[in-house]
């Protein structure tokens, strides 16, 4: 066995992948800690140094992948995405840059990339992309017919809420979220338009129980897919496994008869 097989064996084997969540878990506590003053004040260096402990074992293990995999290491979009992360760790957070500390919380996310089932929910995310795209076109041509509706029946007596395009646009989409989308503008605005029911009521029908629930229906099936393809998968791998095997097998009693 080469080294780097034996390398590639030690990092994807079930004790490191649980050590290297454990470590994420504790580090996104550890950032949590760091926004707690009273803590900060008696713990500080502490935190810091178990800090850059975390970080340590991050790089320690991107470097184990990059001598493991070579340039394979770059065809994975997950390597690629924890190798983004732990490199915006790396940057000094001085002066301008001094926003990047806080986004050292984004190492958190790196459990997405180590747990599968994580994984299966983001690839079935954006698997669903493209065809949300056409939704959110959809819902892009709803909100301006309704915005341009809604300003000119009820501008000029709600200029706050419907004054223009964009005071429109976002009370429909507070509408849509059915954020105090009653009391707090429709039955205002039916104090001076009584009908006003008649707009309000069929554009919530459309966006909020259509066009989201066709957006979340996407999102379900694409992850069923992206499910049923790593199943597949693992029934492939399972597969080829067994055949390996038998072949073994056939070699070794041929060997015998002979």
């Amino acid at each position: 066995m080469t080294l780097r097989s034996r390398l590639q064996s030690f990092i994807e084997s079930p004790r490191i992948s649980s050590l290297i969540i454990s470590v994420i878990l504790f580090n996104a506590i550890l950032l949590g800690l760091e926004t707690v003053k009273p803590i900060m004040d008696s713990a500080g260096g502490l935190i810091l140094f178990l800090d850059k402990v975390c970080l340590a074992i991050f790089v320690a293990e991107l470097a184990v992948k990059l001598v493991a995999y070579g340039p394979r290491f770059f065809r994975s979009g997950w390597n690629i995405f924890d190798f983004l992360i732990v490199g915006i760790s790396l940057m000094p957070a001085s002066q301008g840059l001094s926003v990047l500390r806080a986004l050292r919380i984004l190492r958190v996310l790196r459990v997405i990339s180590v747990a599968p089932s994580l994984r299966r929910v983001v690839e079935g995310f954006v698997t669903a992309l493209p065809g949300m795209g056409s939704v959110f076109l959809l819902m892009g041509l709803i909100f301006y017919i309704g915005s341009v509706m809604a300003t000119k029946l009820f501008g000029a007596a709600f200029p706050e809420w419907f004054g223009n395009l964009g005071a429109s646009a976002y009370s429909l989409f507070q509408i849509m979220t059915l954020e105090s989308w009653s009391m707090g503008i429709v039955r205002p605005v039916m104090e001076q338009f009584p009908y006003a029911w008649a707009f309000f009521v069929p554009f919530i029908m459309v966006t909020t129980f259509a066009v989201v629930n066709l957006l979340v229906g996407l999102i379900v099936n694409s992850m069923q897919d992206a499910h049923a393809e790593e199943s597949n998968a693992a029934t492939d791998d399972y597969r080829q496994q067994v055949l390996a095997r038998l072949e073994k097998i056939e070699e070794a009693m041929a060997k015998r008869e002979k």
